[in-house]
């Protein structure tokens, strides 16, 4: 049951100004240099279809003075395993009915996501065991996190949504993994994690403001289900995407091989 409370409130409020005013305070800024010909440089810059490079390098550019702080004095390893830990979090939390707080745990672990793997690259420490260790935490992470939704859900047909989610979810990162396995690089997708957190961060927002008022609870629990079904369906057809497209490229080089 979704548990609405004052501190609900809180959360939701307070940090939820600081952080949109902060992130729209600091795109503006990177919009104006852009525009004005002093775009800030920032290097290996790794993006997709939905986000693409000017916000990823946005993204980038926000995060680098934590960045600089952290490199040196924490592994990307450590960063890793803080991820795993807020997703972990994440899916108490939400299993407890405290909708707000996973919003913030979320996010988080999606900013350590994002830190990990651009100390490995600025600290000269990236390795194929710290690729393993990230992509291993990673699907532990979204494990948790989908695990606290099915708790939550598990009582309505909305848990066949958390389902479809946690299954396209581990499938679209399965089909990339055993597509390089054979030497074919896969990549691109509508839902890929990046997007996932994302949506599940947006969604369990709308539905924590919403589940503060007992009346509307079950609104709030149709959101997350809705949520769950987005997320499900974009990231089926994205594992079956990269899979259309692994098949014929595998294909292709089977038949120059002959």
């Amino acid at each position: 049951m979704i548990t609405p409370t004052c501190v609900d409130r809180v959360y939701l409020l307070a940090p939820a100004l600081v952080l949109a005013a902060t992130f729209a305070t600091a795109f503006v800024v990177y919009s104006v240099l852009c525009v004005a010909g002093h775009a800030p440089r920032v290097v290996n810059v790794k993006h997709n279809l939905v986000f693409g490079q000017f916000f990823a390098s946005y993204l980038v550019w926000l995060l680098r003075p934590l960045e600089r702080l952290l490199t040196g004095r924490v592994s990307a390893n450590a960063i890793t395993l803080l991820s795993l830990g807020l997703c972990a979090l994440t899916g108490l939390a939400i299993a407890l009915g405290h909708l707000a707080g996973a919003v913030w745990l979320y996010a988080f672990a999606g900013i350590a996501d994002v830190l990990d793997g651009r100390l490995a690259r600025r600290s000269g420490t990236q390795t194929p065991a710290g690729a393993l260790f990230d992509s291993v935490c990673d699907r532990w992470g979204e494990l948790f996190v989908f695990a606290g939704y099915a708790w939550l859900l598990r009582e309505s047909a909305w848990l066949l949504a958390v389902l479809a989610a946690l299954g396209g979810s581990l499938m679209v990162s399965y089909t990339r993994a055993r597509a390089e396995g054979l030497g074919i690089e896969l990549a691109g997708g509508v839902m890929q994690r990046a997007e996932r957190i994302v949506v599940v961060t947006g969604g369990t927002l709308i539905a924590a403001w919403f589940g503060n008022a007992m009346a509307s609870e079950a609104l709030a629990m149709s959101i997350l289900g809705g949520t769950m079904l987005v997320v499900g369906v974009a990231s089926s057809a994205t594992a079956l995407g990269r899979f259309v497209v692994g098949y014929r490229r595998a294909t292709r080089s089977t038949r120059s091989l002959r």
